[in-house]
C-alpha cells in the first residue's frame, strides 16, 4: 500500500466521530489576557491584604485638649479607657475604594495610592458592608476615642500624631505649609509611635461617633461611642489644606452623614477578638 494511501486512512480515522471525544463543557477554557491576569492577581492581593492593620493595645489616657491651644468642643480633658483593637496602617486609598465599590469619587483621580476623599459617612458604611462580605472580617470605623488614642501613639501626650514639636511636623504630616495644595500617596511621611501613618494631615478622617460639641462633659469612661441623640458624624485629623493648629490629635468637628467634601476620607478598624 502506498504511503499516501496510509496517510489518508490515518487522517480519516483520527477525525472520525467518536474517535477523539469533544471536551466536556466544564473542561473548556481560554487563556486569560495579560490585563485580566493582572486584574485577577491585584484583586486577590487586595482582598488578602486590604487594609493593612496595626494592632493597638488598649489602655487609659487623658482625652481632649491636652495642649490648651484648642477649642471649647475639645474640653474638658477627661480620662478614657479603650480596649484592644486593630487600626488601618494607612488611610483607605482610591485604589482600594475602586476595587470594592467600582467607582472613583476622589478629587485627583489619577493618584491611586492617595487616600480616597469626596465620600460621605453613608458611602463609607456601604464600602465597609461590601468589604465584610468579601473578606468575612468584621471591619468597622474606629470610635472617636480609639482614633485619638491611636493617633497619640497609644495615649501619649502628643500634640500631633508622632510629635509635639511643630518644627518636626512636616516630617509626619501633609498640611498647608508643605502639601503644595494637594493630597499625597499614603505612607510617605514618618509614622507615629505605633507605626500608623497620616493621622495628622493628608485627609481628615470620619469615625463612627455622632458629633456633639458638648459630649466631653458627659462621656462615659470606658469605650465611649459618641452621642445618642445627634445625627452629624465626627471628623478628625485635619487635611492637606489645614493649618498646623487644626492637625492636632485633639481637633474634632462634625459633618452631616450624607455630605461629602474634598479632603475627607477614612481608615478602617477591627475589634480584637
Amino acid at each position: 500500500m502506498k504511503m499516501s494511501t496510509v496517510f489518508l486512512l490515518l487522517i480519516v480515522f483520527l477525525f472520525s466521530p467518536g474517535v477523539i471525544a469533544e471536551p466536556e463543557e466544564n473542561e473548556r477554557y481560554r487563556w486569560l489576557t495579560e490585563e485580566e491576569e493582572e486584574e485577577e492577581e491585584e484583586e486577590t492581593m487586595l482582598l488578602e491584604n486590604c487594609p493593612e492593620m496595626v494592632f493597638v493595645k488598649g489602655g487609659c489616657f487623658e482625652m481632649g485638649d491636652i495642649s490648651g491651644a484648642g477649642h471649647v468642643r475639645e474640653r474638658p480633658v477627661h480620662e478614657i479607657c479603650v480596649g484592644d483593637f486593630y487600626l488601618g496602617k494607612y488611610e483607605v486609598t482610591q485604589k482600594e475604594w475602586k476595587e470594592i465599590m467600582k467607582t472613583k469619587p476622589s478629587y485627583g483621580k489619577r493618584c491611586n495610592d492617595c487616600p480616597v476623599d469626596n465620600i460621605s459617612w453613608l458611602d463609607i458604611r456601604k464600602f465597609i458592608m461590601k468589604l465584610k462580605e468579601k473578606t468575612g472580617k468584621k471591619y468597622r470605623l474606629p470610635t472617636e476615642a480609639e482614633w485619638e488614642y491611636a493617633a497619640r501613639s497609644g495615649g501619649k501626650k502628643e500634640m500631633w500624631s508622632g510629635t509635639s514639636d511643630e518644627v518636626e511636623l512636616e516630617d509626619y504630616a501633609w498640611y498647608k505649609d508643605n502639601s503644595f495644595g494637594k493630597k499625597h500617596p499614603v505612607g510617605e511621611k514618618e509614622p507615629n509611635g505605633l507605626g500608623i501613618y497620616d493621622m495628622s494631615g493628608n485627609v481628615m478622617e470620619l469615625v463612627w461617633d455622632r458629633y456633639d460639641r458638648e459630649y466631653y462633659k458627659s462621656s462615659p469612661k470606658d469605650n465611649p461611642k459618641g452621642a445618642l441623640d445627634k445625627s452629624n458624624r465626627v471628623i478628625r485629623g485635619g487635611s492637606w489644606y489645614y493649618e498646623a493648629l487644626d492637625l492636632r490629635t485633639a481637633y474634632r468637628d462634625g459633618i452631616k452623614p450624607g455630605e461629602k467634601f474634598k479632603g475627607i476620607g477614612f481608615r478602617i478598624a477591627l475589634s480584637a477578638e
